[in-house]
């Protein structure tokens, strides 16, 4: 049967983890069970189309071997596998479902569906609150009922939270805790939040205290907390009213470095580590490393100092991923990475005359408390009738409000512009007279999200090619966790930006974070250059930035190849160059890609 849907790297990587999952369910050797988790992990990083890559590509990549490789191949091609298939239906219905539930193992869920014919999380819950899950082998009461919270907290691991949910969370526990114990030190986070991945499944934070106990005392008892599913003398987790999960470890100081490095993660970059460590006959491990000879620990005072150590320079966080971050720093290649400091303007923004939800004066005035030097003024064209898009007469009042403001407010510079709707040909949503009276143009897909690959490819390119066209936001239009990203050719759009010298944006709104890293990264690849925009729509959204620079970094992005980088009167160099120019503007400039 032919797929009506292309498979997508997720879908690739859910297969595979799922046949993991089911193996070390029936039992089946660990050897067997790990290549096709090690599969599914390297799927989640890869930087191209797994369903669109020959047999030749897919051995190069490691740990694809003949069994994996003959598998993604029967994907692409079918959308099924046959082998998952049979092996599902060897298995007792609802193994993979509750597994997705923290505490109940691929061994636990198996018990459970053969002794007591659990095949949901209703039916699972059900069996605890009767008291029959805890006659499984090595269920006491504690661990049923540590398991029944994470099932009315809904948390499971299959469900995580966008990092524009997680991280002002984070940030007001830990002001929380210095509050409650003002003498706590080193107090940060870990995990997949300090690597700034777009989702989060819960928190890791650390830190140092002269009372690792009062400091749990104070950790559990704090306000927020709704349940406490451990305490111990140095580790305690916990789920705040939000539902999220949050895991405090207090360490020493001495080894605080060390613990940081390991819980940052991630998993396959602390291997890579781990094997190098080896090699220079050191053991390293959460407490620092020690001399496998003589069983002397070495302490670090950094985590800069832990990678001299191991012969590398320092590794930002957001690239830890295994992803070829330890052969670029063993050959001096790391790139310098974009840094908020780096962004001098804001090309993206929204006001009350459209669908945004404060006056143009405010958003300015906001703007230009975040430290924004410039700001481009961007509000809807007139296709985006849900967001009262502008008319052409109301574009020229507009614009008019735009150039009035700039002469009046001190500190900031200010810039005309749209938000344009790239119509489902391609075409302008804007006469070229009128668009040329802008200072900067983004085109925007807001309307037939559901074209096919080439129709949708098309229709982008076609909008790239007007001379007017400055940026393409939020390329692939997704909403993370609520609308799927268009079906496009995403090279072949790459090359026509940099054929027709038009800039892709990153998009820092915690709902897009479009571009995401993995296509930021194949962007460069292909020589794009990028624009950040916060698309603010309230005055508190300007500090977002950060997502968006926190995306790019993830992408191995320098600040060279993003255009808001430049200074206002350099980047009005740049934007007044001939677009077919531009990237040949940027290639020329002092802080060169």
């Amino acid at each position: 049967m032919t797929t009506t849907r292309k498979l997508q790297n997720s879908d690739f990587a859910q297969v595979f983890a799922d046949i993991a999952t089911l193996l070390k369910a029936r039992g089946d050797s660990v050897f067997k069970t790990r290549a096709y988790s090690r599969a599914a992990d390297a799927i989640g990083n890869l930087q191209f189309d797994l369903a669109e890559v020959d047999e030749a590509k897919l051995r190069s990549i490691p740990g694809f071997g003949d069994a994996i490789v003959s598998k993604v191949q029967e994907l692409a091609e079918t959308g099924s596998l046959n082998y998952f298939d049979k092996l599902k239906a060897e298995m007792p219905s609802g193994i993979l479902e509750i597994t997705q539930v923290p505490g109940i193992g691929p061994k636990t869920a198996m018990n459970a569906a053969v002794q007591l014919g659990i095949d949901s999380r209703e039916a699972l819950e059900a069996s605890i609150e009767s008291g029959e899950f805890e006659s499984l082998p090595r269920i006491s009461k504690k661990v049923a009922q540590n398991i029944l919270r994470h099932l009315k907290s809904r948390i499971s691991q299959g469900d995580r939270i966008p990092i524009g949910d997680v991280l002002p969370e984070a940030e007001r526990v830990m002001q929380a805790l210095q509050e409650a114990v003002p003498e706590i030190r080193n107090l940060t986070y870990a995990g997949s939040l300090r690597r700034h991945r777009e989702t989060i499944g819960d928190v890791d934070m650390l830190c140092s205290a002269d009372d690792p106990e009062a400091m749990m005392e104070a950790f559990t008892s704090l306000p927020a907390v709704r349940d406490v599913m451990s305490k111990g003398q140095t580790k305690s987790m916990v789920v705040m009213d939000s539902g999220l999960q949050f895991d405090l470890r207090v360490v020493a100081d001495d080894a605080f470095a060390a613990t940081l490095l390991y819980f940052t993660g991630s998993k396959e970059h602390g291997i890579r580590l781990r094997d190098r460590a080896n090699k220079r006959g050191l053991s390293l491990n959460e407490y620092g490393a020690k001399s496998i000879e003589t069983d002397e620990i070495e302490e670090f005072s950094s985590e800069e100092a832990i990678y001299q150590r191991l012969d590398l320079p320092y590794i930002p966080p957001e690239i830890r991923e295994d992803s070829g971050e330890i052969y670029a720093a063993e050959h001096d290649e790391l790139p310098q990475l974009i840094t908020v400091e780096d962004v001098r303007g804001d090309l993206h923004s929204h006001t009350d005359w459209t669908d945004g939800r404060f006056p143009m004066e405010e958003m300015v005035e906001a703007a230009k408390e975040a430290g924004f030097e410039y700001l481009a003024i961007t509000d809807h064209s007139k296709s985006a009738v849900v967001a009262s898009g502008l008319s052409v007469e109301r574009l020229v009042e507009h614009n008019e409000t735009v150039r009035a403001l700039d002469k009046e407010v001190k500190g900031i510079h200010l810039l005309t512009g749209s938000e344009m709707d790239i119509l489902t040909d391609g075409s302008m949503d804007y006469p070229d007279d009128a668009l040329d009276e802008l200072d900067v143009v983004l085109g925007s897909i807001h309307s037939s999200m559901d074209q096919d690959r080439k129709t949708m490819t098309a229709r982008i390119i076609t909008a790239m090619e007007n001379e007017n066209l400055d940026i393409v936001a939020h390329l692939t239009t997704r909403l993370i966790g609520k609308r799927a990203p268009v079906d496009l050719d995403f090279d072949a759009i790459c090359r026509a930006a940099v054929d027709t010298g038009t800039l892709l944006e990153i998009n820092a709104s915690t709902h897009r974070l479009d571009l995401k890293d993995t296509h930021i990264r194949r962007a460069i690849d292909l020589g794009v250059l990028f624009s950040i925009g916060t698309d603010s729509h309230r005055i508190h959204q300007f500090a977002d930035v950060h997502y968006g620079v926190g995306m790019a970094r993830r992408g191995w992005c320098t600040s060279g190849r993003v255009v808001n980088t430049l200074p206002y009167t350099a980047f009005i160099k740049f934007i007044s160059t001939p677009k077919a120019d531009r990237y040949a503007f940027i290639e020329n400039y002092d802080h060169k890609p």
